[in-house]
């Protein structure tokens, strides 16, 4: 059975990703769809749940207020839904920023060692990449945990999978910035990378609405075909090193 109900307090995809990750693990909530537009949440579930229950999933935030659709609740200003009507460019200006400073930075140094290298340059990359990424994910590390949690397969699973990934793409980081063990490192990256872009790909071909978690719970980054080009580099840069060395 499926109920739709009113859910205030909602001002980006940010807040989407939350309350539809928390109405989501009450127990007998089979999914949860969010209209951030119209501030409505639709419950599919095994069998009636109370709606006292499912506000109690969102006690820790008060901000947020759910009740029976029938209730008259207060419109939310259109300006909550600014970021929707950003341009590309505007609405991915941090990811694009990093990508362009994580390049430059490892072509300067290729420039300073006098002559480039194909292979140095992508280990570099690939470290820049993990330390900057997992640095932000570490600034919220519960925010990003709750919203990855929405779309990879594992962390919709394991719980506490979303708090490890933050570490693991660290570990990676600095396995490349140091050159520990190349093989390993791009053999856990590879499958590690492989596992996260199952999760994207499904979110993007089903256009669900959420929020991005590639840059933590810092930046509203809405899930899109540049986070599958995002992660298809990763994979396509450590098999290329991987194919090298075997």
């Amino acid at each position: 059975m499926k109920h739709t109900y009113k859910v205030s307090g909602m001002t980006c995809t940010g807040c989407q990703a939350k309350v539809q990750h928390l109405l989501s693990q009450v127990k007998g909530v089979n999914n949860v769809t969010i209209d951030l537009a119209k501030g409505e949440a639709d419950v599919t579930m095994e069998h009636h749940i109370a709606t006292s229950e499912l506000k109690g999933a969102l006690k820790e935030y008060p901000k947020y207020q759910l009740s029976e659709k029938s209730v008259d609740m207060p419109k939310v200003s259109s300006a909550a839904f600014v970021e929707e009507q950003k341009g590309w460019l505007e609405t991915y200006y941090p990811i694009l920023l990093v990508f362009g400073y994580i390049t430059g930075t490892t072509l300067l140094v290729q420039f300073v060692n006098g002559s480039f290298s194909w292979m140095q340059w992508m280990n570099h990359f690939m470290a820049g990449f993990f330390l900057v990424f997992s640095f932000f994910k570490l600034l919220n590390l519960k925010g990003f945990a709750e919203s990855y949690a929405m779309y990879d397969i594992v962390a919709k699973r394991l719980k506490g999978y979303g708090y490890l990934y933050a570490f693991i793409e660290l570990g990676l980081g600095i396995a490349y910035l140091t050159g520990f063990n190349p093989l390993v490192t791009n053999l856990i990256t590879v499958i590690v990378v492989s596992v996260s872009i199952i999760g994207v790909l499904q979110s993007v071909l089903n256009k669900q609405k959420i929020k991005c978690a590639c840059l933590g719970d810092v930046f509203n980054l809405p899930m899109s075909t540049i986070t599958i080009i995002e992660d298809a580099l990763m994979i396509v840069m450590s098999s290329i090193m991987l194919i090298k060395m075997i």
